[in-house]
């Protein structure tokens, strides 16, 4: 080859594609773990989010073809879906899709311009409005002993109904993160709260494979140049780093950083929600900050607030601070003096 070397950029369709693939294996193992679900859910908030995205395109005088086509609210859709319990009734995936696409997308002028990440905004608004059903979470295929088959799944979400003789406790249990701040409170300690069965052998039982297979959609992207290692890397040191100091202060009330890594959304939110290029920092100074950032609020949510993952409103509240990080994280320009 000879120079120049030009390529063409890589278009606003062909990212959120690339994103959306690296989430497949997650969503296998997801299926392979607590059923087929998931994958209601994400054909719910898929349809939901394009109907929006045509409504609120239509409202704004906007062509349907070119923003349709971009991949970009159904990438919103299933981060979303991967968010909520996957056993969440059918309203509850539709309400939180409409409102990330057409409040905190479009009513600030449409992708590129939105200041949050929708699909945190759709989180935020069904865990503080709707705190009951989002905590139904399926009990991983093989730990319960009773199970619902696809069919059985089906009617649950769209008609709320069980099995004769099975109750929603059988089948759904609360998060890892929420079994271990529940059982803190009742003076346990972590050695004995580790052995009960929804624990698995780092994080939670099943979803610690999920956020392997996180991870290993990060590493597509990554090598793919589709996001960069700044963000990524930044958040999972720091919240190892700060997991791992109150650990080692005190083990028997706090846990492994190992554990913080490989339990609710912290692969997701490392590789998949805090590198979104919208709300994030430009520079790599700012990167940093704002997934240290970050770190610590995911961290000071679990532990001491009163949500089980605290990675929506660290990632919220982050966003807030993206202006000035990148205001104050410039680098030199080169050849001019203070």
């Amino acid at each position: 080859m000879f120079s120049p070397f030009i390529t063409q950029p890589t278009s606003v369709r062909e990212i959120m594609f690339k994103v959306m693939l690296a989430l497949l294996p997650a969503i296998a193992v997801y299926v392979w773990c607590y059923g087929a679900a998931i994958l209601v859910s994400l054909t719910l908030a898929s349809v939901t989010a394009l109907m929006t995205e045509a409504a609120m395109l239509t409202l704004r005088n906007r062509p349907l073809k070119p923003f349709l086509s971009d991949n970009s609210a159904l990438l919103t859709a299933w981060l979303l879906a991967l968010s909520i319990p996957p056993l969440a009734p059918w309203w509850l995936v539709v309400v939180g899709t409409m409102f990330a696409i057409s409040i905190s997308k479009h009513l600030y002028g449409g992708l590129g311009s939105n200041p949050f990440n929708p699909a945190m905004v759709g989180y935020a608004v069904l865990i503080i409005s709707f705190p009951v059903q989002m905590t139904h979470w399926l009990t991983p295929l093989g730990l319960g002993e009773t199970g619902l088959s696809f069919a059985e799944q089906l009617n649950f979400i769209f008609a709320g109904n069980l099995p004769q003789g099975v109750t929603l406790d059988a089948v759904t249990m609360a998060t890892p993160l929420d079994t271990l701040k529940t059982q803190l409170h009742l003076d346990h300690s972590i050695a004995d709260i580790m052995q009960m069965p929804i624990f698995g052998r780092v994080g939670g039982h099943g979803s610690e494979l999920v956020a392997l297979a996180f991870l290993l959609g990060g590493g597509y992207l990554l090598a793919n140049r589709i996001i960069t290692w700044h963000l990524p890397v930044a958040f999972i040191g720091a919240l190892f780093a700060i997991a791992g100091v109150f650990h080692l202060a005190d083990s028997a009330h706090y846990v492994s950083p190992t554990f913080h890594l490989l339990s609710g959304a912290t692969m997701l939110g490392a590789f998949f929600i805090l590198t979104d290029p919208v709300t994030s920092p430009t520079t790599p100074k700012g990167k940093f900050l704002f997934a240290a950032g970050a770190a610590l609020l995911t961290y000071l949510i679990r532990v001491f607030g009163g949500f089980p993952d605290g990675m929506a409103f660290a990632t919220l509240l982050m966003n807030l601070c993206v202006p000035l990080i990148d205001a104050y994280s410039q680098p030199k320009v080169f050849g001019k003096k203070k």
